[in-house]
């Protein structure tokens, strides 16, 4: 798993905590635990607590920029959820979404398809059946409606 994917996936981690358990992002970082994540199998220790550590700064980073962002971003996942309160969606579709949205908007370096595929993976992984299809139509939406446009080379 890249370092990237790690990240996401903490961070997915992180705003599901911080939401569910009423918790500032501060307190989240503060009490997130590396050691189920340092320890893979026939890995290198020392080079797996780097990759750990520098996937936890990045996910530090959409934890905040999330946190900071919050209201912009839930505006666009409510613009384009037809039909669906953000409230009412499951707590890891919608802490994925945001995460997501965040990224497309906020992090212009990391190319906008490479994030609605990890978003997808991401909710096929920790969501229901359905969620990586549901992320996968709200993302596209916001793609077009924002005309966020994919990368040069980027294949849809």
């Amino acid at each position: 798993m890249g370092k990237r994917r790690l990240a996401r996936e903490m961070a997915t981690q992180m705003l599901y905590q911080s939401e569910m358990g009423g918790s500032s992002p501060g307190h989240v970082l503060q009490r997130f635990d590396l050691a189920d994540y340092l320890h893979e199998p026939g890995a290198d220790p020392e080079l797996r607590r780097r990759l750990v550590h520098e996937a936890f700064d990045y996910a530090r980073r959409l934890l905040m920029g999330v946190h900071e962002h919050r209201a912009e971003v839930d505006q666009l996942i409510r613009g384009q959820a037809d039909h669906w309160r953000i409230e009412r969606m499951p707590p890891v579709d919608r802490n994925i979404l945001r995460m997501a949205v965040y990224e497309l908007l906020h992090e212009p370096e990391t190319p906008h398809l490479v994030v609605v595929d990890e978003a997808i993976e991401i909710a096929k992984k920790y969501g229901s059946e359905q969620s990586g299809r549901f992320i996968n139509g709200l993302l596209d939406g916001i793609l077009r409606t924002q005309n966020l446009t994919p990368s040069p080379g980027a294949k849809r």
